[in-house]
């Protein structure tokens, strides 16, 4: 028996036109394996109604095309439930598919689906709203909600909004609870992180994992003005649990109270929440269409294997992938200097 996938296409994610998607899917799918549908989404909340009403219909799975936004609005239908959550990253920042070591390449993410490979994995609630990525507050959900003010989408703005905003930013007092006990931090950020990183390769958490039914818990301390370039460095290059601003841990559970109330991000989406915080993991609370391919380096991550796989989905050239890596870096470097000597000048 063929089974029933919905497509649920966000129009307006990312910054390319999706007009020819759905023709695209058509084509590239196994229709010997799969009855499809495929529904565009008119405005917000739409992807959330429409995968729940497929999922109460009983759909193997509904395909979310769009970025971490849409993403997310069609998981949180389907926690709980058999239906299973695919992923087209057709976003901005696509965090969760490039955990998952989705393809961009919409004909390569096509493929996962038509290979059907499910597993259940974990996700997260902060305040009784589910994510599936990140969530977090403090300086990174102060920069959630300047990035959706902003208009224009990609790492250039992102690196510039971090250094823009992170050198006037004033750090705040968050008192922390878990199972071991109650600690204060003087934090630049706090973020709990159900997979590694925010979007666009901004690693936060890079040895995090969605299969271990714990959440890794990031404090970042403040730091001078001559840190920040690195420390924005080492977020792209899977470093910054090396920092020495860096605090680490992994809990199921954990209160957060903050002096005052205050944004906070789920998913890079910002959201005003009060002065008590509640976040927790749903263990193996959802299903998920994985990357066959990709299940082993998700299981036992080797850092320098993974980040030349997520910048070009292939091992067998591993060599010349960490070549192209180094330049890259070598790049990424040379545009945070020229971002943050700007960003300096602009201040003074």
């Amino acid at each position: 028996m063929k089974k029933k996938i919905l497509f649920i296409i966000n129009p307006i994610s990312g910054t390319t036109s999706k007009r020819v998607i759905p023709e695209f899917i058509t084509h590239n799918i196994n229709h010997d394996l799969f009855d499809i549908d495929i529904q565009m989404t008119q405005g917000p909340g739409d992807a959330t109604s429409l995968a729940k009403a497929a999922s109460d219909r009983g759909v193997d799975a509904v395909v979310a095309v769009g970025g971490d936004g849409t993403v997310n609005e069609v998981a949180r239908s389907l926690v709980h439930t058999r239906t299973a959550l695919g992923i087209i990253p057709c976003g901005s920042g696509n965090g969760l598919a490039r955990h998952l070591l989705i393809p961009r390449d919409i004909k390569k993410s096509l493929g996962i689906i038509n290979d059907f490979v499910i597993h259940d994995l974990d996700y997260c609630v902060i305040n009784d709203m589910p994510f599936f990525c990140t969530c977090g507050m403090g300086f990174d959900a102060f920069v959630s909600q300047k990035f959706a003010e902003a208009g224009k989408r990609g790492p250039v703005t992102y690196v510039q909004k971090v250094l823009e905003e992170g050198l006037k930013y004033k750090p705040e007092t968050y008192i922390l609870k878990d199972d071991t006990g109650t600690q204060s931090y003087k934090a630049f950020l706090i973020t709990c992180a159900n997979a590694s990183q925010y979007g666009n390769n901004a690693y936060i958490a890079p040895q995090a994992s969605m299969s271990d039914g714990l959440m890794d818990v990031v404090i970042m301390e403040p730091f001078n003005v001559i840190e920040a370039p690195q420390i924005a460095i080492d977020m792209f290059s899977k470093t910054l649990n090396k920092s020495s601003r860096i605090k680490t841990f992994r809990t199921k559970h954990l209160t957060i109270h903050r002096e005052e109330p205050g944004v906070i991000h789920y998913d890079g989406d910002p959201a005003m929440t009060g002065k008590d915080i509640d976040v927790h993991v749903e263990e193996k609370g959802i299903r998920i269409i994985v990357n066959p391919n990709g299940d082993k380096r998700l299981r036992s991550p080797n850092l320098l294997q993974s980040s030349a796989a997520d910048l070009f989905n292939d091992l067998s050239g591993l060599h010349d992938d960490l070549v192209k890596q180094t330049r890259r870096g070598i790049a990424l470097t040379k545009l945070l200097q020229k971002k943050f000597g700007k960003t300096i000048n602009n201040i003074k």
